[in-house]
């Protein structure tokens, strides 16, 4: 049975249409790190960049209704949870906590309509826009369901493709398959087909309860992924 309240979030990739969005529940006693691990696996996000979180603590406080003025009594309108790193520093008016030991519960109020923001890879500028739906119990469902997408659409991101602006131009040469273009990409890919409309949920539920796990072992470990790992990256159980 599922013992901890399980949170409920919409996300969606910023800054791309057709919208890449997902839906999905994870138990609350998990990292800020694991939250993260668990939006790079549903946006094909494959663990080569930094990535972080950023919570704005100001604006999610204004949802509260019992503390008028919550929102501007707090000193840091942004939390920020990463991986530890000394290269990287916090903006003004933000605070910096490492996303490996911070559970997620402890930087959400617990309010509907909750936001954060996944960055993925600071180059490029990946993000991913999040707002908390609900927060609900059920007895009934099995722990080891979790987490799990309720519903999505669009493939997720193509690594070092050039962020969204390089996304959209992938996808239209895939659609019309023909000029140098096609080729490059098709070479530089390995594939003939991509379609980027494409989101296949129960795929998608199988990754969730495997490729966590070897982010947080890439991550907070340094250990590189065993072969076998690798293969279920690669998808090599649907060849």
């Amino acid at each position: 049975m599922a013992s901890q309240p399980i949170y409920q979030f919409y996300a969606e990739l910023k800054d791309y249409e057709p919208k890449m969005w997902r839906r999905f529940q994870v138990p609350g006693n998990i990292t800020m790190a694991r939250l993260g691990y668990i939006l790079m696996t549903m946006y094909e996000m494959r663990a080569n960049h930094l990535f972080c979180l950023t919570v704005p603590v100001c604006e999610n406080a204004k949802l509260d209704s019992s503390l008028p003025n919550a929102g501007s009594v707090l000193q840091d309108e942004v939390w920020r949870f990463e991986i530890d790193n000394e290269e990287l520093f916090p903006g003004e008016g933000e605070s910096s906590f490492d996303a490996s030991s911070y559970k997620m519960r402890s930087a959400l109020q617990g309010y509907p309509g909750e936001k954060l923001n996944l960055e993925y890879d600071y180059g490029t500028g990946w993000e991913v826009t999040v707002t908390l739906e609900t927060i609900l119990e059920d007895k009934e469902l099995p722990g080891r369901e979790l987490p799990r997408v309720l519903a999505g659409e669009g493939y997720g991101i193509v690594e070092d493709c050039g962020g969204a602006g390089g996304l959209e131009r992938l996808a239209e040469v895939f659609r019309q398959k023909s000029g140098n273009d096609y080729e490059n990409y098709r070479q530089w890919l390995g594939r003939d087909e991509l379609d980027l409309t494409a989101f296949d949920l129960e795929d998608m539920n199988l990754r969730l309860k495997k490729v966590p796990r070897i982010y947080t072992e890439l991550y907070e470990y340094g250990c590189a992924p065993s072969r076998r790992s690798l293969d279920f990256l690669e998808r090599k159980y649907q060849k």
